[in-house]
């Protein structure tokens, strides 16, 4: 049950992180009245390429496996990121990975059990979005072991990565 609060909290974010300036108080589905109406859209459709997915699925490989070049070449030239830990960035994808690399470095190895993925399009405005979730068990050069749930949104464009926010739940 916690798993599944947690999952649609995080698609509600997404969606609401979007920000539409449109407002609505209530919206009717089918036969009962909700008491909101969604301020950026409900219209989405699993309309991603395979190929989208490939990419972002990729970057979790290349991360695991400390092949930062690859996760480079997965991203757009310019990012926006909302990290799990507070971080923000938005800006030139080389400087973003200056800052990744030297937090991929203070790890020897990285586990991801990837546990499901989503692929929305919004047909609002035509973007595309890979929602993962997945359990993510880090050791550090210290011998200190961290391990947590993750929830991460990546919007997808002409085949890169250029929107990344994560969202963690801390284990132990």
């Amino acid at each position: 049950m916690k798993k599944f609060i947690f999952i649609s909290f995080s698609m509600a974010f997404v969606i609401v992180s979007c920000q539409n300036k449109e407002a609505a108080k209530t919206e009717t589905t089918s036969s009962i009245q909700l008491p909101y109406t969604a301020s950026y859209s409900t219209d989405f459709t699993n309309n991603v390429s395979d190929s989208d997915l490939l990419v972002v699925l990729n970057s979790y490989k290349d991360w695991e496996n400390g092949d930062m070049n690859a996760i480079r070449s997965t991203m757009g030239d310019s990012m926006m990121v909302n990290g799990a830990e507070g971080f923000k960035f938005s800006g030139l994808t080389d400087s973003l990975m200056k800052y990744w690399n030297t937090n991929r470095d203070s790890l020897s190895s990285v586990k991801i059990d990837m546990g499901v993925w989503l692929k929305n399009h919004s047909v609002k405005d035509g973007h595309d979005y890979i929602n993962v979730w997945y359990k993510e068990i880090d050791t550090y050069k210290t011998g200190k072991v961290d391990s947590a749930n993750y929830e991460d949104d990546n919007g997808v464009k002409d085949g890169k990565i250029i929107w990344y926010s994560s969202h963690k739940q801390q284990l132990k």
